[in-house]
C-alpha cells in the first residue's frame, strides 16, 4: 500500500508542476483535466502525509521509553494510545480513499418507483416511498424534476419517475434499488388483517452524451394523445410520446407536457439512463460471484427492505439492520440506513482489495 501511496504523491507533485506551465494554463481542456485529477489526489496524499508524521512521532515516543527519565516515560505512555488510535484511523481512511472510484458517484439520478404486487395498497405505498425520498432530497438540498407519473384513483402511484439533481446524489441513493416490501393493515381491511405488498425502486445514474451513444435509426417514436386515470383524454393534441429502442426493446413513454418536443426530450433522458443502467448490469453479470456483492448485484428483483407498520420497524435484509423508526424514516430521515449500507459495501470492497 505504501509503495502505491508514494506513487500517488509523486503524481500529485508532477501535476502541481504541470498546472502552472503557461502551455497548460492556455489549454483549457488539459488544464481542467489536470486540476480535476489534482482534486481527486489531494485527500489521499494529505492523509498519507499525516500518517507518516504520526508514525514518525510514535517511533520517537517509543525510543523515549528506553530512556531513564521516569516522568518522561509516564508522559509518553499517556500520549501513545491517542497517537496509535489516530494512526489506525488514518490507515482506514487511506484504504477507503484508495478504493476504486465508482465513476457514477458524482452523477444526478433518475429515480423510478413502481407499484408491484398488492393492488391499491402497493400504489399507496409507492406514494409513501416517493414522499420519503422527496423529503430526504429536500434535507440534502437536492432538486427534483418530475419526468412522469401514473396515478390511481385512491391517491396512490402506479409509477413515478423523477430526476434528482445535486451533489453526489448517486453515491447516496445507489443502494436503494430493489424490492421494498410493506406489511400493514390497509384502510379498506375491515377485519384488521395485515397485508403484504411490494414496490420496486430503480436508481439510475443520469446518462450524459459521452456515456451512451444512441443511434436515431435504432429508435421508433410513436405520437399519441395523452390520457389520464380511467383513460379519459387530458389533452386535445397528439403530444404524448412513446420511444422504443429497437435493439434492446426498451420502451419509454412521456405525456406530462403539452409540448411534443418536451415529452420527447424527457423520454430520451430516461431512455439514455436506462440504457446506461442496462450496460452497468451486463458488466456486473460478467463479474465473478465472489466479487458481485462488492459492486452491488444490480438485480432489482432482490427484496432489499421491509417496512412493518404494526411493529413500527424497518429492516434492511442485505445488512441485517433493523431500526424501530418507521415514522421518522418515512418522514425522510433515511440517512442512517443509507450510511450503514455505504459503510457495509465499502467494507466488502476493502476485504476484496486485501485478498
Amino acid at each position: 500500500m505504501f509503495a502505491k501511496l508514494e506513487e500517488v504523491e509523486q503524481r500529485l507533485l508532477d501535476l502541481e508542476a504541470e498546472v502552472i506551465q503557461p502551455e497548460v494554463v492556455s489549454n483549457r481542456k488539459r488544464y481542467q483535466e489536470a486540476t480535476t485529477e489534482l482534486a481527486g489526489l489531494r485527500p489521499v496524499v494529505e492523509a498519507f502525509r499525516s500518517y507518516r508524521e504520526i508514525a514518525a512521532e510514535i517511533e520517537d515516543h517509543r525510543e523515549l521509553l528506553s530512556g531513564d527519565d521516569d516522568d518522561l516515560k509516564e508522559l509518553v505512555n499517556e500520549e501513545l494510545p491517542a497517537l496509535e488510535k489516530r494512526l489506525a484511523e488514518l490507515e482506514k481512511e487511506i484504504q477507503l480513499l484508495l478504493l476504486p472510484k465508482d465513476p457514477n458517484d458524482e452523477k444526478n439520478v433518475i429515480l423510478e418507483i413502481r407499484a408491484g404486487t398488492g393492488g391499491d395498497e402497493a400504489a399507496l405505498f409507492a406514494a409513501d416511498l416517493f414522499r420519503m425520498y422527496a423529503r430526504y432530497a429536500e434535507r440534502q438540498q437536492w432538486k427534483l424534476e418530475e419526468l412522469g407519473r401514473s396515478e390511481t384513483g385512491v391517491g396512490g402511484l402506479k409509477e413515478i419517475i423523477v430526476l434528482i439533481k445535486g451533489k453526489r446524489v448517486y453515491s447516496r441513493l445507489k443502494y436503494e434499488s430493489g424490492v421494498h416490501r410493506v406489511q400493514r393493515v390497509p384502510t379498506t381491511e375491515s377485519q384488521g388483517r395485515i397485508h403484504t405488498s411490494a414496490v420496486t425502486v430503480a436508481v439510475l445514474p443520469e446518462a450524459e452524451e459521452v456515456d451512451v451513444d444512441i443511434n436515431p435509426q435504432d429508435l421508433r417514436i410513436d405520437i399519441y394523445r395523452a390520457s389520464g386515470p380511467g383513460g379519459q383524454s387530458v389533452n386535445t393534441t397528439d403530444s404524448a410520446v412513446r420511444i422504443t429502442h429497437i435493439p434492446t426493446g426498451l420502451k419509454v413513454s412521456s405525456q406530462d407536457e403539452r409540448s411534443q418536443h418536451k415529452n420527447k426530450e424527457r423520454g430520451m433522458k430516461v431512455l439514455a439512463s436506462r440504457l446506461l443502467d442496462l450496460r452497468m448490469r451486463e458488466q456486473h453479470d460478467l463479474i465473478s460471484s465472489e466479487r458481485r456483492q462488492q459492486v452491488g448485484s444490480g438485480d432489482r428483483s432482490e427484496r432489499i427492505r421491509t417496512y412493518n407498520f404494526p411493529q413500527g420497524r424497518v429492516s434492511d435484509h442485505r445488512i441485517g439492520l433493523t431500526l424501530h423508526k418507521l415514522d421518522q424514516i418515512l418522514a425522510g430521515e433515511v440517512g442512517e440506513l443509507i450510511t450503514a449500507l455505504t459503510s457495509h459495501f465499502q467494507a466488502e470492497l476493502m476485504k476484496g482489495s486485501s485478498t
